[in-house]
């Protein structure tokens, strides 16, 4: 999960002629069932992590096709959509594509992928809420959640100890209460919970805790909703995080909030569930401390319940434009569906369903991230999302709340003007 994952929004050269090309009867059942042939588009995580459970997927499909053939190629997360973008004008699309999930939106818009069946893929009815959004347009589904990554709070134990606080918190309050003892001790150019103003993942969790969100679907029609008072009261906490825990460039956002981690100057980051342990790596530690001292915890909210999370992660699709739908739909069952998720376990990912998901909060090595990860929301599945994100809207209102440059209501009202503009775009 150690990667950016961006909405998809540079596929205007996506010709029209996608979504005329467009098969309602789901899952591609009509098209490609006696293929020969297979393309696979995975990015380099599969190739470098887990590339024994590509070939059982291969296998699997295999033994119930003899003689088909499947090709794979591998891309980084960088240049995978120019790529894709490119084939999807031609006649040579690939079969099966993995898709960051906000990324899946713009091209589902554009009808780029072919609609597919839920029933034909194992566990789907107990997908993770966020990531069976992430799948979700007008009514259908147009991918298959792979594995997820959630956000997890992380301390420095040595840190907090010296403080007087001994445990991590199962509240709100014993969190701001812990925090407020490290502030004090340390000072002022110390950040207890270094919390970059920008980083938009982290704020809405404060806005969908508060009852809140970014917007809403009212007859078939998006409004922005950050002005609510709901929406208001977790901006306004978020600030409060901001302007008493965090004593950095208030101008950043998240993309390198591990390296600052790892240099000392923080007590506690609230970020994907990686990044503590990437901080804790020698190349990135420079206080030789991190290592035996960082702990994950489950981020308590102020509405008394854990913070919902946003959940990062990956999908597998089918272009529109595939000659092999029933095939890919098959394979991406083999990749995705109980011994795939297992395999996708054992190397620290979050499985794509509920049922699973339970069997990691039952192990104190995985309990943390699982527990966290139940309770999680995802962006507005809006035809004009991608120009929200593109246009770095939330990104712009936090970093001029966390500045002061404007007050939360001014800021938000902003917001949500420039969204109400672009976001029933297609």
């Amino acid at each position: 999960m150690k990667r950016k994952l961006i909405a998809a929004i540079g596929i205007a050269g996506m010709m029209v002629s996608i979504a005329a090309c467009g098969d309602d009867s789901g899952s591609g059942d009509s098209k490609g069932t006696d293929a020969k042939e297979l393309t696979v588009w995975l990015t380099v995580d599969a190739q470098n992590n887990w590339p024994e459970l590509v070939k059982a997927a291969d296998a699997a499909v295999q033994k119930k096709h003899p003689g088909v053939k499947i090709n794979h190629e591998y891309y980084g997360w960088p240049d995978k959509n120019a790529k894709l973008d490119a084939v999807l004008a031609t006649d040579k699309a690939p079969d099966v594509v993995e898709m960051g999930n906000t990324e899946m939106l713009g091209y589902m818009v554009k009808g780029a992928f072919a609609p597919l069946d839920t029933a034909k893929f194992d566990n789907s009815s107990a997908w993770l809420d966020g990531l069976k959004a992430s799948v979700t347009y007008d009514g259908k589904t147009y991918g298959v959640p792979y594995y997820a990554g959630g956000r997890v709070g992380n301390w420095r134990k040595d840190v907090f100890a010296a403080a007087g606080v001994k445990s991590t918190p199962k509240t709100y309050a014993e969190l701001t209460a812990a925090l407020d003892k490290v502030q004090q001790r340390e000072g002022g150019k110390f950040s207890a919970w270094y919390q970059p103003t920008r980083d938009w993942y982290a704020a809405m969790s404060f806005v969908y805790d508060a009852g809140g969100s970014i917007a809403k679907e009212d007859g078939g029609q998006w409004k922005a909703n950050l002005s609510s008072p709901e929406s208001l009261k977790g901006l306004n906490e978020f600030k409060t995080v901001v302007d008493k825990y965090m004593h950095g460039d208030k101008t950043k956002d998240e993309s390198d909030r591990y390296i600052v981690y790892g240099q000392g100057k923080s007590g506690m980051i609230f970020g994907a569930a990686w990044e503590g342990a990437t901080s804790a790596d020698p190349k990135n530690d420079k206080t030789g401390k991190l290592k035996d001292n960082l702990e994950n915890f489950v981020m308590p909210g102020p509405s008394g319940k854990n913070l919902p999370v946003f959940l990062g992660g990956s999908d597998l699709a089918v272009p529109v434009k595939s000659h092999a739908q029933a095939l890919a739909a098959e394979w991406i069952n083999a990749f995705t569906g109980p011994a795939g998720q297992k395999g996708l376990m054992g190397k620290g990912n979050l499985p794509n369903n509920k049922t699973d998901l339970a069997t990691l909060k039952n192990d104190p090595a995985t309990a943390v991230p699982a527990t966290a990860a139940e309770s999680n929301w995802f962006v507005p599945m809006a035809p004009g999302w991608g120009q929200v994100e593109k246009a770095q809207v939330l990104q712009t209102m936090l970093q001029s709340i966390g500045t002061g440059k404007k007050s939360v209501e001014a800021a938000a009202k902003d917001a949500d003007a420039a969204i109400d503009k672009v976001i029933n775009n297609k």
